[in-house]
């Protein structure tokens, strides 16, 4: 008997989160703080600055392991005030990692 590579059962269990925050959320360090909140999580995804002011971030995981990301975002880093967060949520595109985009 042999394991496939890969993680099987994973791939099925797996939810997607589309989130926008807004308020102080630029400058403060809350794109790094969002990444390493992922990392330690294991989610994957990415996240990056709108030209708005919000900030805007893709969370891909567990349904625990998201949700809690999702809360962790309405306080996000120490220096943030945040106002709202927004979430839709979708089918999982297979993100791998988490990135800061620029």
């Amino acid at each position: 008997m042999s394991d496939d590579t890969g993680t099987t059962g994973d791939a099925t269990d797996r939810v997607r989160a589309h989130v926008f925050v807004s308020g102080r959320v630029q400058g403060v360090f809350y794109r790094a703080n969002t990444r390493d909140a992922a990392r330690e999580r294991g989610v994957d995804g990415w996240v990056r600055n709108l030209d708005d002011g919000r900030v805007e971030a893709v969370f891909e995981g567990s349904r625990d392991a998201v949700e809690e990301l999702v809360e962790w975002c309405h306080t996000g880093s120490p220096s943030a005030l945040v106002e709202d967060v927004a979430v839709e949520h979708g089918e999982p595109d297979g993100e791998e990692g988490f990135t800061i985009r620029r």
